[in-house]
């Protein structure tokens, strides 16, 4: 079962998960709020916990700017991570025949932390009847800390290898990019809305494509949900890969 996991996922073109947000926004003055928010993610066509998170967020809307949103933010990530080595030209078992370049090699699953912040500028105005368009640019900073495996399962020895295994901790600088198109009427209840972002470090890493709506029941409760393509290219730290996915959330205003 070990070993037919991570070859079972790689033999896949696109996964499917679904990802659940609670959030609840607290309205500090005319200008400032301040929200938390949790979220539960799975992948795997829905088989596997992805990852949990909770964060917190201030956003800032200059009364003399209402098209204008400034925000900051910190979340906790606690992952459920897979990685998985290969074989290359220097490994003995390569040398001496008994295995190939690129053929898997050990495997290891554990849940580790990522802790991540971010500040964002949005830029938000009808511009067409009740079509609102908005610009999100958000800068984004996450540290993954060191983590240490007690051992990892070997496809060469068909055997957990009984050594400990460290992985070195990392951050990471990257540039989002979304672009949203929402039918903002006013007494209307019901705000569908479509939009995509891209991840940028150095290089495009990533697109998201989302299309949503959120249902206002009452001026404190809102349920929302979406539909979300994710094309990856080559991300290798966020260990993702191209994805469809469902998500559900509420939204409580006090």
């Amino acid at each position: 079962m070990m070993v037919s996991l991570p070859l079972a996922a790689a033999a896949q073109s696109d996964d499917f998960g679904l990802d659940f947000t609670l959030e609840a926004q607290k309205k500090l003055s005319k200008a400032w709020s301040l929200s938390f928010e949790g979220e539960l993610r799975t992948r795997n066509n829905t088989k596997t916990v992805d990852r949990w998170s909770a964060g917190l967020g201030l956003d800032y809307k200059p009364a003399a700017v209402k098209w204008l949103k400034l925000s900051a933010g910190y979340s906790l990530l606690y992952d459920n991570n897979e990685r998985t080595t290969y074989f290359d030209a220097t490994d003995d078992e390569v040398i001496d025949g008994d295995a190939s370049v690129g053929d898997p090699k050990k495997y290891a699953k554990y849940w580790a932390p990522r802790h991540r912040f971010n500040v964002s500028v949005t830029f938000d105005k009808k511009l067409i009847g009740d079509f609102r368009f908005s610009l999100r640019e958000r800068w984004q900073y996450t540290y993954r800390p060191e983590h240490t495996v007690d051992e990892r399962w070997s496809y060469f020895d068909n055997a957990y290898d009984g050594k400990p295994k460290t992985y070195d901790g990392k951050g990471k600088n990257v540039l989002r990019s979304r672009l949203q198109v929402e039918y903002d009427k006013k007494g209307l209840a019901v705000t569908p809305y479509v939009n995509a972002e891209l991840f940028n470090a150095w290089r495009l890493e990533k697109v998201r494509y989302h299309a949503g709506l959120d249902w206002k029941l009452s001026k404190s409760h809102t349920v929302g949900m979406f539909y979300r393509y994710q094309h990856v290219n080559g991300d290798e730290d966020e260990l993702e890969t191209d994805c469809h996915l469902i998500g559900l959330g509420y939204k409580f205003k006090f």
